[in-house]
Order: C-alpha cells, then structure tokens, then sequence
C-alpha cells in the first residue's frame, strides 16, 4: 500500500489554508465597505464645504463642496459611457498651489473645448481619472486617489452631469469571499479524489 505523500499533503494543505485566510478577509472587507457606503449616503446630505485641493483619502466623497477657479489652464475628455465624454477642466487658485480639478459636464464630442473662463463652482465631490496602471496599484502604490468636483451647472455646450450615485461603488466582497471558500473545497476534494485513485491503484 502506497503512503500518503507528506509534502503533497502539505502543500494542498496550506493552499486551502490560505483560501480560507482570503475568504475571511473579504469578509471582512464588505463590513469595512459597508461602513463606507454608510458615510457616503451620509454626505450627500451634509453641509457644504470647501473643496479640499489635496488628496485626502475617500472619506468626503459625494459631499457637497465648492471652490473658485481663477483660471482653466487645460482642459480633457474622459470616457463616461452612454453619456460621451467627461469634460474636466484643470484649475489654477493662485500663484502657487496644486489647483484642482474639476468636471465640467458630458459631451458626445471628444474635441470639444468649453467656453469656460473660470469663477465659482459648486458641486460635489468624486474621484479624478487615475490612470496609474492596475499592477502599480497592486504592488505598493497606495496613494489616496486624486479628487475632483463634479459642477452642479455645466457650462453652454455641455451636457449636465450626473448626480452622485451610490451603486458606483461596488461591494462584492460577499461573492469573492464565497468563491475564495469554493476554491479551498475544490482543491481539497480534487486531492481527496487523486489520493483514492492513487491508493486504489496501489
């Protein structure tokens, strides 16, 4: 009768393991983004404040806020889906400082050019574009991600945009943690069945 071999045993061990440790994990992190949503809905009805240039984490997205632009320095379009294009002006506020950016409106063309010469904007608070590489985010860049405002009023020539929405974050974290759990199952059985073949054909 063949021996069960040990450092199979072990490994397929600590890969369930370890699957397991990652379910767990994801659990935890869909109360972590429930308690976020929470705080989201919240800020969509909290007093308006003025919009933080530097990045500060999530914790003040879809709050109102407001911000006076001297002057637009450029201007980008953006992938927004059915609605075209995202137009997002890059503000400066003073002879030095970062600016801040903000999202003008939506067009269906992406070589439009807003007639847009600055002032008072109010609006709410949301992501920038990152376009930092998914790799990058995954391997140590855990910068906060840049925010913007997203104008109330959209300029002659641009469509309004959309109000925030709460849906935009995901929380799948329930169906990771159970896929995770569903792996470590599968590879324990897939080696249960391979070590009865093994001693039946002992």
């Amino acid at each position: 009768m063949k021996r069960v071999p040990i450092l199979a045993t072990i490994l397929v061990a600590l890969a369930a393991a370890a699957m397991i440790g990652l379910g767990f994990w994801q659990l935890q992190r869909r109360h972590e983004k429930e308690a976020q949503l929470a705080l989201y809905a919240a800020n969509v009805n909290a007093p308006p404040i003025a919009f933080p240039r530097l990045a500060l984490g999530d914790n003040l997205l879809f709050r109102k806020a407001g911000a006076f632009c001297l002057e637009p320095v450029s201007f980008k379009a953006e992938g927004a889906g059915a609605a075209g294009f995202r137009s997002i002006a890059q503000c400066r506020t003073g002879a030095e400082g970062p600016g801040f950016a903000v999202q003008l409106g939506t067009t269906h063309d992406p070589n439009a050019k807003p007639a847009w010469k600055g002032g008072k904007v109010s609006g709410y608070i949301s992501h920038a574009p990152d376009h930092r590489p998914l790799i990058a985010l995954m391997f140590g860049d855990h910068a906060p991600q840049p925010l913007m405002l997203v104008a109330d009023t959209p300029p002659p020539g641009l469509a309004a945009n959309p109000g925030p929405d709460l849906s935009s974050i995901p929380n799948n974290h329930l169906s990771y943690a159970v896929q995770w759990f569903i792996f470590a199952a599968l590879a324990v059985l897939i080696y249960a069945l391979a070590l009865r073949k093994r001693m039946r054909g002992a």
